[in-house]
């Protein structure tokens, strides 16, 4: 029984070495014009015939971040519904994983992919609720929208929350989170959500790099550029996604910044904040304290023993959104890191960590942003 390796499709990503060897070996493809790759998602047909498959990712020592590999384990699907973990081995600096698959046909990736079809439904969901308002901001270098969600009455005297996710398209956990959020906060019976809207409006991309998630690429956009690394400089030829989000946060301000991403390496939740930029102060580290502690209450998944080294004083790297809003802003500016791999203080064997607890974590959120809006300004 022949079997077909198959990539061609939304955020598709996978290369054909040689299909007769055993393991069979694969490779990741670059993101176009980029030294970056880690992502990759492609199926098989005729898998249930096979026995056990073994696979190699060749080319794994390469990719952006290897040292994740150690602990990782990659995701399958029968139905693109359920993502479930499959064994995985890294070794001879390559990525190799078993499974002995049920069903005929069978979806392997990096992490549960949230597709541009999501996405639409995402914001056509979300549009329908007469809390919200769709607007679109421009168009990507692919000629893609640049979706931008309000959530609430923009009167002046409320407090500007601005949620960003996806910069790094292959960062799929970021997007679920803002899902999470939204289901939450456009809820009309959640006592949380309807207190932030009554003094605060929500602005939220929930996909910043259209562009990049439905090419494959795991940390760049069309033109290769990684776009949070962009906002000192962004221009419309290179990185029409952050030049058109900071036209906006100009026009509106900005008084809390939440922009989610996911770890390849750290199997954690953590927040990474601002300490290291000129702008920050007593008043900044306040607000990070009590929002931390509220998350900590909100969703044990969250934790603060984990995360990236903190900054120097004056040492922040103000290319990053988060770092460049906290201190144009002079606001609370944090970035959610989720894990690909899992949360080891409450590990999962079957799902690792997943979309649906990244989700949660989105919904976490709002308990946190609550416990610190009074103080905001």
């Amino acid at each position: 029984m022949t079997f077909h390796i198959n990539s061609h499709f939304d955020s598709g990503n996978i290369k054909v070495i040689n299909a007769q060897s055993n393991p069979i070996e694969l490779a990741i493809c670059h993101d176009k014009q980029s030294n970056f790759y880690q992502w990759f998602h492609f199926s098989i047909a005729g898998a249930k015939h096979q026995n056990s498959l073994e696979l190699s990712l060749i080319n794994a020592a390469g990719s952006a971040f290897p040292e994740g590999w150690g602990k990782f384990q990659v995701v399958a699907s029968y139905d693109r519904e359920e993502w479930f973990r499959v064994p995985t081995r890294y070794e001879n600096e390559c990525l190799i994983f078993n499974h002995a698959a049920d069903h005929d046909l069978v979806w392997y990736s990096y992490f549960t992919p949230y597709s541009w079809e999501r996405h639409q439904d995402l914001i056509g969901w979300a549009q329908t609720s007469n809390l919200c308002e769709l607007t679109t901001l421009g168009s990507t270098l692919d000629g893609r929208p640049l979706s931008l969600l309000t959530i609430g009455e923009a009167l002046p005297n409320k407090r500007k929350i601005w949620l960003t996710a996806r910069q790094h398209p292959g960062e799929t956990m970021a997007e679920f989170a803002i899902e999470g959020l939204l289901q939450k906060l456009l809820d009309a019976n959640d006592a949380c959500s309807r207190t932030l809207l009554q003094h605060c409006v929500f602005y939220i991309i929930p996909n910043m790099n259209p562009d990049g998630s439905v090419r494959g690429h795991l940390r760049t956009n069309a033109a290769g550029v990684n776009l949070n690394r962009e906002w000192l400089d962004a221009s419309m030829e290179r990185s029409p996604e952050v030049f058109l989000t900071q036209e906006k946060m100009r026009e509106t301000g900005v008084d809390l910044f939440i922009d989610c991403h996911g770890d390849e390496e750290i199997p954690y939740v953590f927040l990474v904040d601002n300490q290291g930029i000129p702008a920050y102060n007593s008043r900044l580290a306040i607000l990070e304290g009590i929002f931390k502690k509220q998350l900590l209450i909100s969703n044990p998944d969250y934790q603060t023993q984990h995360g990236y080294q903190k900054d120097l004083p004056g040492e922040a790297n103000l290319s990053l959104a988060s770092a460049s809003v906290g201190q144009t802003y002079n606001c609370l500016s944090l970035t959610l890191e989720m894990p690909f791999i899992d949360n080891f203080n409450l590990p999962d064997t079957r799902y690792g960590w997943s979309a649906e607890r990244s989700s949660d974590m989105g919904a976490a959120l709002l308990p946190a942003m609550l416990a610190v809006m009074n103080e905001l300004r």
